[in-house]
């Protein structure tokens, strides 16, 4: 079993090596990237208020780094998390999430950006081994999210952000739309969805596993393709 992964370890090794190198125009950062799944399409739009994450999840859709991916983490009322290559050939029923390229990005968490419904952002190791919340190189998210009431925003903001207030105005938007707010201010959100949030809230909707490949769907999702493709007004 060993000398068979190691022609695959070598061969993602040089992968995320070529992905590196992918070169990104200026014209590349005005374009929205299309993730074409099994369930559906969904338009990501990438903020130029975190260019480390904008260039670096350019170079994934360039490089077609993400094509075949599987959405490997689903939490209804939550997000969809993808990002891992290992999951391209995983067999059913195997635990993943550990895999991608050997570097990781500086944390670029910013006031402006919040986990709101069809946010996407940048998943990571905790705190404890990771307490510069730097970035995952590969593997993001997608907030599927749910809306929440003034009794747990408040419990929300003593609990999970330490003291931080959450402001009127996303505390409106938590209420009528809602999203993630326990995860503001601890992990990188470099977009949003600008079309296709019905397929994500389909997705993070399918049955899961209840094993040890905790929250993997039953039947897999996978990012069939991704590109680049021009904005509509």
């Amino acid at each position: 079993m060993r000398q068979l992964l190691l022609p695959l370890a070598l061969c993602l090794s040089f992968f995320a090596f070529a992905q590196q190198d992918v070169k990104i125009k200026n014209k590349d950062r005005k374009k929205d990237a299309e993730l074409v799944t099994t369930e559906g399409t969904i338009i990501l739009r990438l903020s130029d208020s975190t260019p480390e994450h904008r260039d670096n999840f350019l170079r994934l859709v360039k490089s077609h780094y993400l094509d075949s991916i599987l959405f490997h983490r689903v939490i209804k009322g939550f997000m969809i998390q993808a990002g891992d290559p290992t999951s391209v050939r995983a067999e059913a029923h195997k635990p993943l999430g550990n895999g991608g390229p050997d570097y990781t990005l500086p944390a670029e968490i910013l006031p402006s950006l919040f986990h709101k419904k069809g946010a996407l952002a940048a998943a990571r190791k905790g705190d404890a081994e990771n307490p510069e919340r730097r970035s995952s190189g590969s593997q993001f998210y997608i907030v599927n999210g749910r809306t929440f009431n003034d009794h747990e925003l408040d419990s929300i903001e003593v609990v999970r952000l330490q003291g931080r207030k959450i402001s009127p105005e996303r505390r409106e938007y938590y209420k009528t739309i809602g999203g993630t707010p326990q995860l503001d201010g601890n992990y990188t959100v470099f977009g949003e969805v600008v079309s296709g949030q019905d397929v994500v809230d389909k997705i993070a909707s399918m049955p899961v596993s209840s094993g040890p490949d905790l929250n993997r769907p039953l039947q897999d999702v996978r990012i069939l393709s991704a590109k680049l493709v021009k904005r509509k007004k």
